[in-house]
């Protein structure tokens, strides 16, 4: 009686049992099942493509002398495994051309998984300007870049998978995770990294359904060793991509691939997203990217001038590090400006045209000045010691530098007379006098005049 699939492939997996240890067996072999036999092609069903790649690199020679055995010379092997768990419609199969020496043919597809050209290497669509050795390191985003400098020199460590990078639009997100991919590259040129953008993860799955490459599409993804998608906010909202980018994250994830997300938010904030998403957001590391600091602000403004061959005067990186605080991308966009003002103009760069260029470009941000702000500079300027300023003492100097303070928390800092005189232990009164006295002694007074200026100069 001819023996049908299942009893010739039990006869192999008896052999499989004979040789290996009984742990070996049933990590390896105890699932596997024979799906058919015919016409010399031998056809079984594994769990994953990760599964078939490690099976043949341990056990090639064994599965091949068992083959031969059992079923005879000329044996076609083929497996087949389910892309998304318990669904059949989403079978790929995999052919090894010998199977007394079985070599996975695997299929690499280019960056746009429905290419119809098949390359070898897929286009991992980083820039590579968006490196470290260009990235300014701060307290802001120490820890993130910490991290990623990590994952990016030492592959095998996945105690930070997946790395969920988030912070405001502008701080850096796009710099860094391009930056750690490109670095993963650099260790290792033959892994596949890739990097897209969340908006075209959705336009290509949507391309995948209506065009019924679905299949492909979830294959080419799970293929990808270290994949990295930018704003993936931008999935709030579309529960059937979210649906399969929930399976193609566990799949890397399980076969020990990175995962590399930015956001403009934190998992917690991210309501329309799977909660089933969101907990596996949290596996790894959270790392925030905070608004740039002062000295973050400046060494952007530096590095950004010599790149371009630019010297600018330290009194304009002052007042543009001051003065655009919110993100890195607006501080290079200001160094452009600068440039093509200065060439346009046929200007040097100074303090004057930062100026106009800034007021048509950012808002800038006004220092809120304060009493506290205008005594310090009051009895710096006149080289009093401000604890002075608050005794009865009615000495022409102290009693001066006083009404100048009561004058400019006025003018400057727009304080209520009624405060001013509160801080200071004087009546509303002494206080409109100060006020009163100082604006008419301005009329005639070119050294007060001069001192006004200078002080408000300061405080700006």
């Amino acid at each position: 009686m001819e023996k049908n699939h299942q009893q010739l492939w039990e006869e192999c997996l008896q052999i499989f049992k004979d040789n290996l240890p009984v742990e070996q067996f049933d990590a390896w072999f105890k699932d596997i099942v024979s799906l058919s036999y015919e016409d010399g092609a031998l056809k079984l069903g594994v769990p994953s493509s990760f599964f078939v790649e490690q099976f043949e690199e341990r056990y090639f020679k064994l599965i091949g002398s068992a083959i031969r055995k059992v079923y005879g010379q000329g044996v076609k092997l083929f497996y087949t495994y389910n892309q998304v768990k318990d669904d059949p419609t989403t079978k790929i199969e995999i052919k090894t051309s010998n199977p007394s020496r079985p070599v996975v043919n695997h299929v690499v597809a280019p960056a746009n998984p429905f290419d119809q050209q098949v390359l070898e290497e897929i286009d991992s669509q980083l820039n590579p300007r968006y490196n470290f050795e260009n990235y300014c390191g701060g307290m802001s985003n120490k820890i993130a870049r910490s991290i990623g400098e990590a994952i990016a020199s030492d592959p095998k460590c996945k105690t930070f998978n997946p790395l969920f990078v988030f912070g405001p639009t502008g701080v850096g997100k796009t710099h860094l995770i391009q930056a750690i991919g490109l670095k993963i590259k650099d260790t290792n040129p033959h892994s596949r990294v890739l990097y897209v953008t969340a908006r075209l993860f959705e336009s290509q799955y949507t391309a995948a359904v209506s065009r019924g490459k679905i299949n492909e599409f979830i294959n080419f993804y799970q293929s990808i060793d270290a994949l990295i998608i930018d704003d993936i906010q931008d999935l709030i909202g579309k529960q059937r991509t979210q649906n399969t980018f929930f399976h193609i994250f566990n799949h890397l994830h399980q076969n020990q691939k990175q995962l590399i997300l930015s956001s403009d938010c934190r998992p917690s904030q991210m309501e329309g997203m799977e909660a089933r998403l969101l907990s596996r957001f949290k596996w790894g590391m959270t790392a925030e990217l905070e608004r740039p600091d002062y000295e973050l602000r400046k060494d952007v403004l530096v590095q950004k001038a010599e790149q371009d061959g630019l010297e600018i005067p330290e009194e304009v990186l002052d007042y543009i590090a001051n003065n655009v605080t919110d993100s890195i991308r607006e501080l290079e966009g200001i160094v452009v400006s600068l440039i093509a003002h200065a060439t346009v103009l046929n200007q040097d760069i100074s303090l004057d045209l930062a100026r106009n260029v800034l007021a048509n470009a950012v808002k800038t941000t006004k220092r809120q000045i304060n009493f506290e702000m205008i005594t310090q500079e009051v009895c710096s300027y006149y080289q009093i010691d401000p604890d002075m300023i608050f005794t009865k003492t009615r000495k022409r100097e102290i009693s001066d530098a006083r009404q100048m303070i009561m004058y400019l928390s006025k003018k400057v800092a727009k304080m209520p007379l009624t405060a001013i005189g509160t801080r200071l232990s004087r009546t509303h009164a002494t206080v409109l006098h100060a006020c009163n006295n100082i604006d008419e002694r301005l009329a005639f007074e070119k050294q007060l005049q001069e001192d006004v200026k200078k002080i408000e100069d300061a405080l700006k």
